[in-house]
């Protein structure tokens, strides 16, 4: 059996990301089979146990994972030329509490948070922010199964094959694309469920069947809804929600 980069392990395992584990090794935060190591680039075998000490597991635990409901207009990360990136909605001001109390905004919040996950600028709905690379490999890894459902808008006809390639049979970029769902919701609304994410997807199949979309929302992702979250506000993922 090959030995294993120590780090590549805990992110496969989701203990936490790749960088941190990095991190946390440095620290002389993990152990393996009880043994403390502390040397970046250890390998080690994949049935070996890997654990945490409490001082890295205390430091998991205080990270923090938004959703907010992104306007149109907003680019999920780097900024472009005349848009913001969604980030700059993330302040006190905007955080909405709904019917529970929930925790408080601290700058700290906004160190090394990041969109877990890319929605257009012509593009609104939930969008996950999270400091914790647990959750960001959950969501965006390449292994991800995570559901992520749409509701869009279209303008033009749409014949039953048509919609059956929508479902599975469509390429893009010289790829098969997975199955997906896609059904009407009403006369100009169509509901697509899709377990991967590439750059402008629902866009490009819709324009592959001859459909123009005129809107798009993002409104689940995994077991997690947008649900009645205010366009342009954002709120912490609940200890009792899982993605």
């Amino acid at each position: 059996m090959e030995k294993i980069r120590l780090s590549k392990l805990m992110s496969e395992q989701g203990l936490c990301s790749r960088r941190e584990a990095d991190r946390f090794i440095e620290l002389g935060w993990v152990y393996v089979d009880g043994v403390q190591i502390s040397e970046l680039g250890t390998k080690i075998l994949p049935t070996q146990k890997i654990t945490l000490n409490k001082a890295a597991q205390a430091q998991q635990t205080g990270l923090v994972t938004i959703l907010l409901n992104k306007p149109v207009g907003y680019v999920s990360g780097q900024p472009e030329p005349g848009y913001q990136p969604a980030v700059v909605l993330i302040k006190p001001e905007n955080q909405f509490i709904g019917m529970q109390a929930g925790k408080r905004f601290q700058p700290a919040h906004l160190k090394n948070l990041a969109p877990a996950g890319r929605l257009d600028i012509d593009s609104q709905g939930l969008l996950v922010m999270t400091q914790d690379g647990r959750i960001a490999k959950q969501l965006i890894g390449e292994d991800s199964r995570v559901e992520k459902e749409y509701l869009v808008r279209v303008e033009g006809g749409l014949a039953p094959a048509k919609l059956a390639l929508l479902n599975h049979g469509l390429s893009l970029d010289g790829q098969a694309l997975k199955p997906a769902q896609v059904s009407w919701q009403n006369r100009d609304q169509l509901r697509f469920i899709l377990h991967e994410g590439k750059k402008r997807q629902i866009r490009r199949m819709c324009e592959l069947v001859n459909l123009k979309v005129t809107g798009l929302k993002r409104v689940r992702i995994g077991q997690v809804k947008l649900g009645n979250l205010p366009e342009g506000r954002w709120r912490y993922l609940e200890e009792s929600e899982r993605f």
